[in-house]
């Protein structure tokens, strides 16, 4: 197999289904209507609630959505070899995870940009809503954990993306004030706001910034709290149209490069069944695999973006196929670029980036996690885009460094955002007549900000990964189960239905399966695993919530018909 092959099976792939089965969910399942007003225009109040232009929400969407998440999962998942890992990026992204994002987004855009948590609640039981909202805030607690640990491990071992971020962020809030303040002309900003990109790289490049691992921490922590407190038009909505076009550049110019060297796989297609994964022990490709694979081919937290930041901001219901199903596509080609990169240039990449491990072809399952997975992802990137465009190899992987800690942050800040509504809408389940301190929007977000950056602080994040990676998939398997509900009773689809059930039910046995599996076999972390084993009862609550919802009567559900 080679890189060509792979590429381009893989766009006519996102393309045909992106025009088939995706416009059949927008036609008969949510029923896209761009006459009826979305809560962007009904509810604006010009701090969440603000209309953006579909690409400036593609953008927000697909950088808050990505993270790390389809570069280190996948990166991780090459140990089993390259053939599982895509095949499961592929076809979870087909039947799962597009699917899982597009109705979350747009069964929150039909209750007022309602979290899909609180949907759950108001379509099942009361407790239900109460338990999902707990499993949720410690599910975004891991997230953020696992997300600082990955930008302190970037920041500290390639110093230029960290400058370079530092100033995309500055940039970032100057569009922010000529898009939103200066009402300067939307292309016009753009093409402003794609120089400042690229002279931030280039500073990058120039001067970079040498802290350590855990003198970034205490940083992130601070930034965390502010950037998830400010209106979005400051930081997140220009931030993340920006990291739109690093994106598109990144996808393309690695994609052209690996299109046009067609250059052979390297590392094998598959190892073993149970390859040295999570935790650095012998991990079962089933059930484990969506411990290891997040966002690239369905993510739970997709659904709390969906429903969290982006259904606040869409401005016409048919711009929900873009922004949602679309932006998982996207993801999923990017985790699709990860896996060929690696698989042609992986044995030299991991051999320079763990050269004392020994890492053969021969003993890949066993010693390839011993090297950094995402530096060997952003060192095989290098080395495609040096081999085919003659740049250096270091330019080309700090770009790469750059394009993962860009995504990174914002997945920080949209995370601990999402953490603040969850604990807002938890204090007022506990106080329903209001509690003004606990609900506070700064105390809301450094309180999930501070556990976070205690658990990030020893930097496992083979271990963090995995255990976040988990609860994640799980709260997919949840939040389609609340979209297959919403289906079926509300919207009454017919056997439409079971293309939501079906994916839910099979994610559902897999994720527990998997953190069962976790729970016993990956020594040490107790914190995280206490977790775990809390949400794995408020998991068991859930679906029998779940089960008793779906045997309800049609009818119950009249007066909640959208």
């Amino acid at each position: 197999m080679n890189s060509l092959v792979i590429i381009i099976v893989a766009l006519l792939l996102y393309v045909l289904l992106y025009m088939t089965y995706g416009k059949a969910l927008q036609n008969k399942v949510a029923r896209a209507d761009p006459n009826r007003k979305t809560p962007a225009h009904r509810l604006y109040d010009g701090v969440d609630y603000v209309p953006a232009h579909p690409v400036v929400l593609y953008g927000h969407h697909f950088a808050s959505i990505a993270g790390a998440g389809p570069i280190l999962g996948p990166a991780m998942a090459m140990a089993w070899g390259w053939l599982p890992g895509l095949l499961w990026v592929w076809f979870g992204n087909a039947f799962i995870g597009a699917v899982h994002d597009y109705l979350s987004l747009m069964a929150s855009v039909r209750y007022d940009g309602k979290s899909i948590q609180w949907i759950s609640g108001k379509i099942m039981s009361k407790r239900t809503g109460i338990i999902f909202e707990v499993y949720i805030w410690f599910t975004l607690l891991l997230v953020l954990a696992a997300f600082m640990a990955v930008i302190g491990n970037i920041f500290s071992g390639t110093p230029q993306a960290a400058t370079a971020s530092l100033l995309f962020i500055l940039s970032a809030i100057i569009v922010g004030f000529l898009m939103y303040k200066m009402k300067l002309n939307f292309y016009v900003t753009t093409v402003i706001g794609v120089i400042l990109v690229a002279l931030s790289y280039w500073i990058g490049l120039k001067a970079p910034l040498s802290l350590t691992y855990h003198n970034w921490l205490p940083i992130l922590f601070v930034y965390i709290i502010i950037a998830s407190s400010i209106p979005v038009w400051v930081l997140l909505q220009p931030r993340d149209y920006l990291n739109a076009y690093i994106l598109w550049f990144g996808l393309a110019f690695g994609g052209i490069a690996l299109i046009g060297l067609a250059k052979g796989f390297v590392v094998p297609s598959y190892t073993i069944f149970s390859a040295n994964v999570v935790g650095k022990v012998p991990s079962p490709f089933w059930p484990t695999v969506p411990l290891v694979i997040a966002c690239g081919a369905l993510s739970g937290f997709h659904s709390l973006v969906s429903s969290g930041t982006s259904s606040k901001q869409l401005d016409n219901e048919l711009h929900g196929l873009l922004v949602g199903y679309g932006g998982m596509f996207t993801e999923g080609f990017l985790s699709t670029l990860v896996i060929v990169s690696i698989a042609v240039y992986g044995l030299q990449a991991a051999n320079a980036v763990a050269p004392e491990a020994g890492i053969t072809l021969e003993n890949w399952a066993r010693t390839y996690i011993n090297a950094k997975a995402l530096t060997v992802f952003t060192k095989s990137y290098g080395y495609a885009v040096s081999d085919f465009y003659g740049i250096s190899k270091e330019a080309g992987a700090i770009f790469a460094s750059l394009w993962v800690s860009a995504f990174c942050l914002t997945t920080l800040d949209t995370a601990t955002r999402l953490g603040r509504f969850a604990w807002q809408e938890i204090i007022e389940y506990i106080f329903p007549k209001g509690q003004k301190v606990l609900s506070n929007k700064w105390f809301a977000s450094a309180l999930i900000a501070v556990l976070a950056l205690a658990l990030a602080w020893n930097r496992s994040y083979n271990v963090l990964w995995p255990a976040f990676s988990g609860m994640n998939q799980l709260l997919a398997s949840i939040a389609m189960m609340t979209a297959a509900v919403w289906v079926a009773k509300v919207q009454r689809v017919g056997n439409w239905t079971y293309a939501v059930l079906i994916p839910a039910i099979f994610l559902w046995i897999t994720v527990t399966a998997g953190l069962i599996w976790y729970i016993i076999y990956v020594p040490g972390n107790y914190a995280v695993k206490t977790i775990i084993g809390i949400s794995l009862i408020l998991n068991i609550m859930l679906i029998a919530d779940f089960y008793l919802a779906w045997r309800k009567p049609a009818e119950e559900y009249e007066k909640l018909t959208a």
